[in-house]
């Protein structure tokens, strides 16, 4: 790249075009609604999820997009005879309103718009509300049952969206990879046998699996179905013991992958999970269905058989959120790949930012190009937010060329996004400074990395949940009134999904942390309309080196934190000494990875306070 023009190949991994049109959302709602008729159905829910309950939904999936336009990660759309709502949420206030047709779709909040209470408003006592039970999980559909028990009837129906959807998008047929002991740390075999032993303690006879994250780990399998997270598309069902099934499209396959995965499990069709799954639906046999991931119909027995559903968190779940040693290897290897890119995208920033000639799109264009330097990036790992200025207040904003917006000097620019390399995820948000910085900037940007800080040299008791560690992060800016409305820290996966359950940090997460958890450690601070700051680092959760029956963190991102934000009077002895020590650490294990002009800017972005 050159050191002398901001002008960046363009970016091969995300897409800036706005690709909703609201023209189509009047006809496609019509044709909707005659199949409410067909079916005699007074509304119709239409969610965003996928069968397999992803974060990334393959193109012939993205059925909320196809009725109403709306492209965000969360949503849904309550459809009835001659009203529509779609429910978002904050992150998505100004997106949704410019994608669908507001003449037809009233956009609504959550969590103020309760879904249930919208349908109860405008549907008539024992209205029939339609749902597709592949989309909406057990948990999902207990709730609505219990919201709507007084006043509407819930009944199962076929996929009326693809009933409707002309020219739709095949399933994806991404290729498989199957991974090595060194990136994988145990055998399938090995997984499979312990899941089993899960089994037989909870008395389960069988494990019902539809998340391919899940399914992915237990076989050590990685794909490339989805965007973003390198999975494969996939079902599968684990008996407590024999042979445990996987539901994968043969086109998939090598003749060698066929070969070593049939020496761990049956292989079937994708279109033989359903049948098997009834088949399963014996009197007496208990299976064991996650009602947080696990599709509605799976959990159904409208037949009578009498079967027991066990309705427990996914076994595999807390099993692949602690990280072996050849994962947490990985880990620690993508973080350093990662740390190259980012200090070579954080010099150049630097040279170019405060010339005023930087738009948002260029400094994503410019960060993905400079992953792309190493051959062992496949992927990012979720589309990078470039937010510049007012932008940087909307706390998940997705620049597009129509949203995309000039870097002026003296603002500040947030940018959180992260890479997927062939030995693990990364996720890091820098926020940074162009050419000048408020005294106002630099408070908040200090009382942030307090927040930061104080989970990063966290010790706790074995036990603690993310829950009881959060206010550490918010305590500084508390302390002058002011909060940020989202959690501090998520799971992320080794290789897999940059959030990943079942621990975080935030008011939801009460799982213990474990040892060998990675989580990301990212407090902020928005005012909206004018600016946005957050820091973010990835943690390892492990044994306190001093105290036993501790935990405590280690912080794997090695990226510099721009001290010329800092208000040093802020900090006290502690903070400080942490903040040169975490510089030094990564000025040893960084810098030697630069050459030239690079390496003499990390030198000088590490430099004591």
């Amino acid at each position: 790249m050159s050191d002398t023009s901001p002008r960046t190949p363009t970016a091969i991994y995300q897409s800036f075009e706005t690709i909703s049109n609201p023209a189509n959302v009047a006809p496609r709602l019509a044709a909707l609604r005659q199949r409410m008729a067909d079916e005699r159905l007074d509304a119709f829910l239409v969610p965003l999820s996928d069968t397999h309950r992803g974060e990334s939904l393959p193109k012939s999936e993205r059925r909320l997009a196809h009725v109403t336009g709306f492209t965000g990660s969360a949503g849904l759309a309550l459809i009835a005879r001659d009203k529509a709502a779609l429910l978002v949420d904050g992150r998505y206030t100004i997106q949704a309103p410019a994608q669908t047709d507001t003449n037809l779709v009233d956009v609504l909040p959550v969590p103020a718009t309760r879904p249930a209470q919208w349908l109860k408003d405008h549907l008539p006592v024992r209205a029939r509300i339609g749902y597709n039970p592949w989309l909406h999980t057990i948990g999902e559909i207990s709730k609505w049952r219990d919201e709507l028990a007084s006043h509407a009837e819930l009944v199962a129906t076929g996929d009326l969206v693809a009933d409707i959807w002309e020219n739709r998008p095949a399933p994806p047929m991404g290729s498989v990879e199957l991974l090595g002991h060194n990136r994988a740390g145990r055998t399938a075999s090995d997984k499979i046998a312990d899941i089993q032993q899960q089994l037989k303690n909870e008395g389960a006879d069988t494990l019902v699996l539809n998340v391919p994250e899940s399914i992915c780990w237990l076989f050590n399998m990685r794909g490339r179905d989805v965007p973003n997270t390198p999975v494969v598309l996939s079902f599968a069902i684990v008996p407590a013991t024999g042979t445990p099934t996987l539901f994968v499209a043969p086109e998939k396959l090598t003749d060698e992958q066929r070969e070593e995965l049939s020496a761990i499990a049956a292989l079937e069709p994708m279109e033989g999970f359903a049948p098997a799954v009834e088949k399963l639906k014996t009197p007496g046999r208990k299976i064991w269905l996650d009602p947080a991931t696990c599709p509605a119909l799976v959990g159904a027995d409208p037949e009578g058989t009498g079967f027991v559903a066990i309705e427990k968190a996914d076994p595999i779940s807390m099993a692949k959120a602690c990280k072996n040693e050849a994962e947490l290897a990985g880990m620690r290897e993508a973080q350093r790949l990662d740390s190259i890119a980012m200090a070579k995208f954080l010099r150049w920033f630097d040279e170019h930012a405060p010339k005023g000639n930087l738009t948002e799109i260029d400094i994503a264009c410019a960060l993905e190009t400079f992953r792309r330097e190493e051959e062992t990036l496949f992927d990012i790992s979720f589309d990078t937010i470039s937010a510049s200025g007012p932008h940087g207040a909307i706390c998940h904003y997705r620049v597009n060329t129509q949203s995309n917006r000039r870097l002026q000097p003296g603002e500040l620019m947030l940018v959180d996004s992260g890479g997927q390399y062939l030995s693990g995820t990364t996720d890091i948000t820098r926020t940074m400074f162009c050419g000048a910085a408020t005294p106002e900037h630099k408070d908040r940007f200090t009382r942030v990395l307090k927040g930061m800080i104080a989970i990063s040299t966290l010790q706790f008791p074995e036990g603690t949940n993310g829950a009881q560690i959060d206010i550490l992060a918010r305590h500084p800016l508390w302390q002058v009134g002011l909060n940020y409305d989202h959690g501090t820290g998520h799971g992320v996966g080794a290789g897999l999904s940059v959030h990943e359950g079942p621990a975080g940090i935030a008011a939801r997460y009460l799982v213990p942390l474990k040892a060998g958890m990675i989580l990301s450690n990212e407090p902020g601070y928005y005012k909206e309309g004018d600016y946005g700051i957050r820091i973010e680092n990835l943690v390892h959760v492990i044994p306190s080196p001093d105290r036993p029956g501790f935990l405590a963190f280690e912080t794997l991102t090695l990226t510099p934190i721009d001290t010329r934000l800092i208000d040093a009077s802020l900090l006290n002895r502690q903070e400080t000494d942490w903040l040169n020590a975490y510089h030094e650490r990564v000025r040893n294990e960084v810098g030697p990875l630069l050459h030239g002009a690079d390496r003499e800017w990390l030198i000088r972005a590490t430099a004591p306070v």
